[in-house]
């Protein structure tokens, strides 16, 4: 039989200490401390527990207390901007009944309450170390999408890091990717050590069944972590692309600059010898002087493309 019920007094929560059938107590919010220490009171949590619930900056982790199991998580959600939030979500296991607690309700929780309300698999009748392990199940699946996302965007971008000019955006998207990607890291890596905690250690809150369960979370845990190290290393090698397409882009620049400053160097040359002030010079006084120097400088000018051209510096040799 499921029931679902709100409560309007902490008191209320006492019957749930030790119910015939297993209990999901859901709290949400973590600011008032008289409420939270009277929680603490009822179900028996030890204070250094009770200081993690409450620590919101505390890392993944699993903690072996004489009436609970503690499991602390950390959700990560996308936020306005595209930064990513990791809010903590906190378990406590206890013979029969699961207290979670959690700042404020983040939805991740939904499939599970869809599982209890429809009665698919034994999440009813198997005890809350079962009930607690479909929650970090459903929790670990949460880091798919935004790992996912996060790789698919870094690969979306290794055409605009090819093809990036200075000033563009491209390097800021991929500084920020790789932010988020380390914000990932750092709260999954903790993640899968309490999983794998859970699944190898004995406890008597959660029993052998449950912990072959946990194994296979494990798993998923480790699989976000690969595609997270894999989404880094794309990161680190689309900055290579973008400072190498950066750098080549240079090089060209650099290139037609000094082929324009070759090709002006004796032209400049020949204009400042005719344009010293001497009476006696070569073809000073001839009418065809003036077009004849023009023609020799044009053709000296055209020379030199020809020439730059078949050594493959411009045109179709370009790149060989």
């Amino acid at each position: 039989m499921l029931a679902v019920r709100d409560a309007e007094d902490v008191e209320e929560l006492a019957r749930f200490v030790d119910p015939p059938e297993t209990a999901w107590i859901d709290v949400h919010g973590l600011g008032d401390e008289r409420v939270l220490r009277r929680i603490g009171e009822i179900f028996g949590l030890h204070p250094l527990a009770l200081e993690d619930v409450v620590n919101a900056q505390g890392r993944a982790k699993a903690e072996l207390y004489p009436d609970h199991q503690l499991v602390i998580s950390r959700l990560p959600i996308f936020e306005g901007g595209g930064s990513i939030d990791v809010p903590q979500l906190s378990l406590l296991i206890g013979r029969r009944h699961l207290l979670s607690l959690q700042e404020r309700p983040f939805g991740c929780f939904d499939p599970v309450r869809q599982r209890l309300r429809e009665g698919v698999g034994p999440i009813r009748s198997a005890g809350p170390a079962y009930l607690a392990y479909a929650l970090i199940d459903t929790l670990v699946d949460h880091y798919y999408p935004v790992v996912e996302s996060l790789t698919q965007e870094l690969e979306d971008l290794e055409e605009d890091a090819i093809h990036a000019a200075p000033g563009t955006r491209v390097l800021e998207r991929i500084h920020q990717n790789r932010r988020r990607l380390v914000v990932l890291r750092r709260v999954a890596r903790p993640q899968r050590e309490a999983v794998l905690e859970l699944a190898t250690t004995e406890s008597p809150f959660v029993g052998p069944e449950v912990r072959t369960f946990l194994r296979d979370t494990h798993d998923h845990i480790a699989q976000v972590m690969e595609l997270a190290d894999s989404a880094h290393e794309l990161s680190v090698a689309l900055l290579e692309i973008y400072r190498s397409s950066l750098g080549q882009r240079s090089n060209e620049i650099m290139k037609l600059l000094t082929m324009i400053g070759s090709i002006f160097i004796p032209l400049t040359f020949v204009a400042g010898i005719y344009g010293m002030n001497f009476d006696r010079m070569p073809e000073l006084r001839s009418p065809w002087g003036y077009p004849a120097t023009l023609l020799g400088m044009g053709l000296l000018g055209a020379g030199m493309l020809l020439y730059f051209r078949r050594r493959g510096w411009i045109g179709r040799g370009r790149g060989r």
